[in-house]
């Protein structure tokens, strides 16, 4: 018998096939199965309480049917809108900013100014320039702590607005897939 021996193209493609076969089983173990309600626990309806949606079947589906079409409209939803309320993202606001803001420098500035400019007038501008920056400082830092308080403020409601955000696209597309399914959603 003798040996054959492979042609440079045959090694290449080996090496090739070689490598495509085990690139593959590498990636087939790294992936993570989503997680899985139990639904022999779960009610008919459990799902679109939850969601305060009320669900009917228009085509007379049982409850074991809509048991089922909502887990399926649940994971059909989950891969649509990338949000699954069972295990929502964390969305967090901007860090709450407390401190000096600078605005009582400013202030301070701005009332020595007009305090000088009034102790001219008086005869001592620079008492007056003293009194006034001193108020002017004091107005400046609550100007500067009602700006923090808004700021933050706003972010708060803005990270409430995207969490509503994520809800609302999660509940589109649920009930846009029990509607195809022949439900009335509501």
């Amino acid at each position: 018998m003798k040996p054959t021996s492979l042609s440079p193209l045959g090694i290449r493609l080996f090496i090739l096939l070689t490598f495509l076969v085990s690139f593959g089983s590498m990636t087939a173990q790294n992936t993570v199965a989503p997680t899985m309600m139990d639904t022999s626990k779960m009610t008919y309806n459990q799902i679109s309480q939850t969601m305060k949606l009320y669900v009917f079947p228009a085509k007379g589906q049982s409850q074991s049917q809509q048991k089922k079409d909502e887990y399926e409209c649940y994971n059909w939803a989950v891969g649509q809108s990338g949000i699954d309320p069972l295990h929502p993202p964390k969305v967090e606001a901007a860090p709450v900013q407390s401190g000096p803001t600078g605005a009582a420098v400013g202030g301070a500035a701005k009332g020595a100014a007009a305090g000088a400019a009034i102790g001219a007038i008086t005869g001592d501008a620079g008492e007056g320039a003293a009194v006034g920056a001193i108020v002017g400082g004091i107005a400046g830092r609550r100007q500067g702590q009602a700006a923090q308080a808004n700021a933050n403020a706003t972010a708060q409601k803005n990270t409430a607005a995207e969490e509503q955000a994520m809800k609302d696209s999660f509940t589109k597309a649920f009930s846009a897939c029990l509607e195809g399914k022949g439900y009335t959603i509501k």
